[in-house]
């Protein structure tokens, strides 16, 4: 007992057996990298990995199809708990157990989707963080867009007109470009597979600036066909969430995925300690960054105004990878997960 080690400030007492953890997510994890915050939180909240719990991750690095199979796998593995990132993740999760508890990192519209009852009373066995903190950010997003294109006419909007809850957000678009005195176009995608023909109308409209809001299961290979568009047609364009942005997008304000990871460990850490999932509310963002990729903004020919640029969190002044090795990096990383 002398020679027994005290227990540092929150560590977990030793049980019988570790914690198992499902880490279910899509992307590469260094362009999402969801995975690392939460372990780094796990381990300062005194969980210590391959004692007290033991993760299980299993990641679609190729297509959104991946998803079902791996959250098959994960339920088949008894995991006590799975971590999903967007809403593709969650929604294969939520389709593979109705019974283990499932925290959502990301999630875009969880009401909507069918995840949660409510924000405030979930109800079910998913709880954890919107995307966006309310319909009020959208506009933000062009009130920066404009501010850092003060001569700024027009705006696109690029989206999937099917994707739950697009609805409110376009009527926000469309009241924050006219109270600001610019005009309102919508370019429309239903699937990736439409993206070179929706690629015609934007280019022959040509606006002034282009707000990519997504809403398609996509993998890095499309994103990238987008983010090439908009640097060949040099048409600045901001976007809602960083990959877009280590892709070689121009511009995004976004939740800070640092604070997100961390605020999510928090609630893995509630529902282990036995916390019901349909007990906690869902929690919306409160950090917020400004990230600008100065490099594209040269390769376009655009002058962020200093003011902008002192405000940004970040700024990116590096080359971005050659396109045509992410769709070859991903099918590689994908082998050695399977592997």
């Amino acid at each position: 007992m002398l020679l027994a080690a005290p227990l540092g400030a929150g560590a977990q007492p030793p049980a019988t057996k570790p914690y198992r953890v499902g880490l279910l997510l899509y992307g590469d994890p260094q362009v999402i990298p969801y995975a690392g915050l939460l372990r780094d939180r796990l381990r300062e909240l005194g969980y210590r990995e391959g004692q007290d719990i033991v993760f299980e991750e299993r990641r679609a690095m190729v297509s959104s199809d991946q998803l079902p199979g791996l959250a098959a796998d994960l339920v088949r593995s008894r995991v006590d708990l799975i971590v999903t990132g967007l809403d593709p993740e969650t929604r294969a999760a939520r389709r593979a157990t109705d019974s283990i508890p499932i925290v959502v990192l990301a999630s875009t519209d969880p009401v909507g989707n069918g995840f949660v009852a409510s924000l405030n009373r979930p109800g079910g066995n998913v709880t954890g963080l919107t995307y966006d903190a309310g319909l009020q950010v959208a506009g933000k997003r062009i009130e920066i867009l404009k501010e850092a294109i003060p001569k700024l006419k027009s705006v696109g909007f690029f989206f999937n007109p099917e994707f739950p809850g697009f609805g409110a957000y376009l009527r926000v678009w469309k009241a924050t470009t006219a109270s600001i005195g610019l005009k309102f176009e919508a370019f429309e995608a239903r699937e990736s597979k439409e993206f070179p023909a929706a690629f015609a109308p934007i280019k022959q409209a040509r606006p002034g600036a282009l707000f990519v809001a997504g809403g398609w299961p996509y993998g890095i290979d499309q994103r990238q066909r987008i983010v090439d568009f908009t640097i060949e047609s040099r048409l600045p364009t901001t976007f809602v969430t960083s990959i877009w942005l280590k892709l070689g997008g121009l511009m995004a304000y976004l939740p800070s995925e640092e604070d997100r990871a961390r605020r999510g460990a928090v609630f893995v850490d509630k529902i282990l300690k036995g916390a019901r999932p349909g007990d906690l509310p869902v929690e919306q963002p409160t950090k917020f960054e400004l990230i600008i990729n100065l490099k594209t903004a040269k390769a376009i020919g655009l002058t962020i105004p200093p003011s902008l640029l002192r405000r940004a969190d970040q700024v990116i002044d590096a080359p971005r990878p050659p396109p045509h090795l992410w769709p070859l990096r991903a099918r590689f990383r994908a082998r050695e997960v399977a592997g």
